[in-house]
């Protein structure tokens, strides 16, 4: 016969490996997915995640002499990525940031002026991968519409967007300074690169 000892700690075995499984099947799975050659599979619920900002007509590069007005650029990030900078100002390994890069169009319905947002025209990532990059974060290209790619292989370190995140961003590799909630939250918890300077 077993003793009450020995049958309270099975129940209590039987508790927390029934809490782990059910744990594990409730993660969501990391969106942060390679295929067999290691390249990175582009995720197609980004619109799913944490809104983070548009940008109209940006360049990095000499400023637009032209009138047309430039591409929208919206900016995705995965939503337990976003959690995590929330609480601590930083950014959790296997975080993945999406550029998804829209024509602008004028004149759509009853709008007689301003722009508002096509067809898809690119799509790019940033991936935090401490275990596969040097530098902690990976940069790629899934092409142009209408023939994006499902995957895309890193691009390499001698890609002028490497350099440029390094220099440039206000928060690790990333451009939090475009992203206003997120720069306050930056300030708060004192992750704001020492090296960051606002040109404004």
């Amino acid at each position: 016969m077993r003793s009450p000892l020995s049958l309270a700690m099975c129940v209590w075995l039987v508790t927390i490996v029934a809490s782990v499984v059910t744990s594990a099947q409730s993660a969501p799975p990391s969106p942060v997915q390679y295929d067999a050659e290691g390249k990175l599979r582009r995720p197609t619920d980004y619109r799913e995640w944490i809104y983070l900002s548009s940008g109209v007509g940006m360049t990095y590069g000499p400023a637009r002499n032209d009138a047309a007005p430039g591409n929208f650029d919206n900016v995705f990030v995965n939503r337990e990525a976003h959690r995590e900078f929330m609480a601590t100002g930083k950014w959790p390994d296997k975080t993945i940031f999406i550029l998804e890069i829209r024509n602008p169009e004028q004149h759509v319905s009853i709008n007689n002026g301003g722009q508002t947002q096509g067809a898809v025209v690119a799509i790019e990532a940033a991936v935090k991968d401490q275990a596969r990059f040097p530098d902690a974060w990976g940069y790629f290209t899934f092409g142009a519409a209408p023939n994006l790619t499902d995957a895309a292989a890193p691009l390499p370190t001698t890609a002028s967007c490497y350099a440029c995140h390094k220099a440039n961003t206000a928060v690790e590799q990333t451009f939090v300074q475009f992203y206003p909630t997120l720069m306050d939250v930056a300030r708060q918890k004192g992750t704001v690169k020492p090296t960051y300077v606002d040109h404004r």
